[in-house]
């Protein structure tokens, strides 16, 4: 039996829902295994994880270029500085984790587990692998804390592996086998039930369009968007999906409201039916996080074949 960790962080949604995806796609294909997840600043310290997701959350939402400005300067400089010295206190509490647990393979979704696991290795600690599967667009800086303690690293796009390599990160450690995703997204799903649960036209173009994550980024551009897709586009139906940000759905049906589309935008809220909705769609908008080139984000249209 095969003991695997996997380590994540609660800031936004994607290192939790990668790591889950990760862990489902073990455990359906591998019987010899043991998985076990943790959320690694919540296991040193609940209080800390609070108050930083919480803070987190807060920027995000009401002051996102402040927010920019945070996560650009935490590549280098005295913020970076601040981070990596914490993690080298905090990593002692969690190698206490590993030896209890003896993993024999770690897998990292989060910087933060990835520094303090190669802080480890380098004391000597710990001698599992470890393995960074860095869920992000672009390299930031604090993925590659002591990087050279770290085993494998998989990365979105070959772009990504690319710019890795550039960092003198040797070239068999590297896979860009993209961002990890739910199984279920490769399910084959019945369309017209799909349709008719949804209540939408099944002779209709479909744009499946996200509001931007749990945090609303770029709130206000987001309707923008969805009102001028309303008007240069009448004859397409829209799925307009705000997460769990209560204001864009709000700001959402007024749009709907006061354009008269009622007939051909459907608002959804949280909903954990997006495989079942992307099978249905021709094209999906969204906004996929920070631009390969570190500018402004901007929303990205997918064509559904």
């Amino acid at each position: 039996m095969k003991n695997i960790l996997i380590f994540y962080g609660s800031y936004g949604g994607g290192h939790l829902s990668a790591a889950k995806s990760i862990k489902e796609c073990l455990e359906e294909n591998y019987d010899d295994i043991k998985v076990e997840m943790y959320d690694c600043i919540e296991y040193i310290n609940k209080f800390l994880n609070k108050i930083t997701t919480k803070a987190y959350a807060n920027m995000a939402k009401k002051a996102p270029r402040m927010w920019k400005r945070v996560y650009t300067s935490s590549q280098n400089g005295l913020l970076s500085k601040i981070s990596n010295t914490a993690n080298k206190l905090m990593a002692n509490k969690l190698g206490k984790l590993i030896l209890n647990i003896k993993p024999d393979l770690i897998i990292s979704t989060h910087p933060f587990s990835s520094q303090m696991c190669a802080i480890l290795r380098q004391k000597n600690k710990i001698n599992c692998k470890i393995a960074t599967v860095m869920t992000d667009y672009a390299p930031h800086n604090q993925w590659l804390i002591n990087n050279g303690y770290i085993d494998y690293f998989f990365v979105a796009h070959k772009g990504m592996k690319d710019e890795l390599i550039k960092k003198n990160i040797p070239e068999f450690k590297i896979y860009d086998t993209g961002i990890p995703l739910s199984n279920r997204f490769l399910k084959d799903f019945n369309k017209n039930k799909i349709l008719e649960e949804f209540n939408l036209f099944p002779n209709k173009i479909t744009v499946l369009f996200f509001a931007g994550g749990k945090f609303g980024l770029g709130q206000h551009r987001t309707c923008e968007i969805l009102e001028t897709l309303i008007d240069l586009f009448p004859n397409m139906q829209i799925v307009a999906i705000s997460g769990k940000n209560l204001k864009m759905k709000e700001d959402f049906e007024k749009i709907v409201n006061l354009k008269k589309a009622e007939n051909s935008v459907k608002v959804l809220d949280y909903t954990n039916k997006i495989p079942e909705l992307m099978s249905i769609s021709n094209f999906v908008i969204t906004k996929p996080g920070r631009s390969y080139n570190n500018r402004e984000s901007r929303f990205s249209v997918y064509l559904l074949l």
